[in-house]
């Protein structure tokens, strides 16, 4: 069994067996004091812009993709700042995943944040940028103090 954090709070033991392997890469875009987050339908809680990596797709072109469905933003891709392993359950759906997250900073190519009603994306809403300064690791769907970590360093 592994002990996944589970989407809607909590833990959750899971058979290994039940774990799907998923890498994701997330952008940290910074400008001027503010970033770039999204939030979730369920929660209302921030995460950074991006999701998983397709089969055959490199990380680069599933960050561009994620960023541009999630925000309407296209970016360049910049200096990678972290990775970190996690095991997540995602009770909606009743899944667990093994994933391998990786973080870039990244810097907008296009400015126009799509309209909450053209957001290309299941769970995610309302792109926004949001003073740093306003935040709080509470205010993350999940690793905010890794995340406020990773913001400060952009």
């Amino acid at each position: 069994m592994v002990e996944c954090v589970a989407f809607l709070g909590g833990k959750k033991l899971i058979s290994k067996d039940r774990l799907v392997f998923r890498p994701a890469v997330y952008a940290i875009i910074p400008r001027r004091n503010e970033i770039l987050l999204v939030s979730t339908h369920r929660t209302r809680k921030y995460y950074l812009p991006g999701g998983g990596v397709d089969i055959g797709e490199k990380i680069e072109d599933a960050l561009k993709r994620e960023v541009r469905e999630e925000t309407g933003l296209e970016i360049k891709v910049g200096k990678f700042a972290h990775f970190r392993e996690d095991f997540f359950y995602y009770d909606p759906l009743d899944k667990a995943y093994h994933s391998f997250l990786f973080y870039y900073i990244c810097q907008p190519k296009t400015f126009k944040l799509a309209d909450d009603s053209q957001v290309d994306d299941g769970e995610v809403e309302k792109p926004r940028w949001i003073d740093v300064n306003s935040l709080c690791a509470e205010d993350f769907q999940d690793h905010g103090e890794l995340i406020l970590d990773l913001i400060r360093l952009g």
